[in-house]
């Protein structure tokens, strides 16, 4: 024990400073060594240690770095939802995520955290598993005897809950596969534990706010207890879909969670130019910036990230968009149909991108030229008669 503490024993002063008022105790290191002391012959004698510390008990301890499987994106040690719609491809990129761990290499052009990694299934059987994973493997030029660190599990068919909830108390409680998955990972020690999906897992209501909390703070036990990441995979609702947000049920699915990414296609208007193409979105990131997009197309059998645009294609795209816009304008003002800056049938952006002229151009770019082209002053708004109705419209400034 350190020289500045006062001695243990039967007749010890621990317990009488513990009792005194903070004013009359000595000096910081004093208290902070006092109460570590403390704690350790609780654990020697088997007691039930507080988790009540005083931060003057961090006093010399170095910060931890925060942990990573992929920095900015899926933080270790907590829940990160994985939303998208049937069909957009979830599942394969989260078990892409899963072998680059096991292989150490990179996910969608994004640094891994090496380590083992566990995928749970609730909706593909092992046959489509397989298959998936051969694509994978090809695409690595690997074979299968490398992704030794990669253990996967199908639970399609089966009774896949992981929790059983009281309708009574609307309190939830591990099932035994819930048990058996924590028993596997103390042994495993994964850096990732996929789940999919949240409808096969959950039992309860997803618009229930405290339902939602209680089961992904069960999850974050896992991700604490274990130091790994959980990947939880989820269908956002119709609304979620419409509104870009990829949100489904309560908030309280993307308030719980520290990490909520969104896969979603690509759509102009009605149209989905590249049935390919998709946009992996940062929707919320506790520990990083949001709003972080990674643009990917769907080639043999797995997704790559599109190569990264430069500045000056950036710059073409826009000086691109802005002629389209111009040249669009000015043909159908011709053709007496015009367009306004509102939203509407006659909105501009989305007619144009509807035209044949379009260039390839989408109606966010043309949303984005028009800004641009309003504050240069090379547009402006008018109003003119349509019918005996005086409406606006968007003119060119001569």
């Amino acid at each position: 024990m350190p020289d500045d503490l006062p001695p243990d024993g039967p007749e010890s002063p621990w317990d009488a400073m513990a009792q005194a008022d903070p004013r009359d105790l000595p000096p910081g290191p004093i208290i902070v060594n006092m109460q570590h002391e403390r704690h350790q012959r609780a654990e020697a004698e088997g007691k039930r240690v507080s988790r009540f510390f005083a931060a003057a008990t961090l006093t010399g301890r170095e910060v931890p770095d925060r942990q990573w499987l992929v920095r900015g994106m899926i933080p270790s040690g907590t829940v990160t939802l994985l939303s998208g719609d049937g069909g957009t491809g979830k599942s394969l990129i989260a078990l892409q995520l899963a072998a680059a761990c096991a292989l150490g290499r990179h996910w969608i052009g994004r640094g891994v955290a090496p380590g083992e990694a566990m995928f749970i299934s609730a909706e593909d059987d092992e046959p489509e598993l397989h298959r998936r994973l051969a694509d994978v493997i090809e695409a690595e030029g690997i074979g299968f005897e490398d992704l030794d660190r990669l253990t996967l599990r199908s639970l399609a068919g089966e009774d896949a809950l992981l929790t059983a909830l009281d309708a009574r108390t609307g309190i939830q409680k591990a099932t035994a596969l819930f048990r058996e998955i924590d028993h596997y990972l103390a042994d495993l020690r994964p850096a990732v534990l996929v789940l999919d999906t949240l409808a096969d897992l959950f039992p309860g209501n997803e618009n229930d706010r405290g339902q939602a909390r209680q089961f992904i703070g069960m999850l974050r036990g896992l991700a604490i207890r274990h130091s790994c990441a959980v990947v939880l995979l989820a269908h956002p609702s119709l609304s979620g879909i419409q509104s870009g947000t990829g949100m489904s049920g309560s908030t309280g699915w993307h308030n719980s969670v520290r990490s909520r990414l969104y896969l979603r296609r690509v759509i102009q208007g009605d149209e989905e130019p590249n049935p390919d193409a998709r946009v992996l979105a940062t929707m919320k990131a506790n520990y990083g910036p949001t709003g972080d997009e990674i643009a990917l197309t769907w080639r043999n059998g797995i997704f790559e990230a599109d190569p990264a645009e430069t500045g000056l294609d950036r710059m073409a795209k826009r000086s691109r968009a802005d002629r389209v816009f111009l040249k669009l304008l000015r043909m159908l003002t011709e053709q007496g149909r015009h367009v306004n800056a509102n939203s509407g049938p006659y909105y501009a952006p989305t007619v144009f991108a509807a035209e044949e002229d379009a260039e390839g151009v989408t109606r966010d770019a043309f949303k984005a030229a028009m800004s641009r082209l309003f504050g240069q002053g090379v547009i402006r708004n008018a109003e003119i008669m349509r019918g005996r109705k005086p409406v606006n419209v968007i003119q060119e400034v001569e």
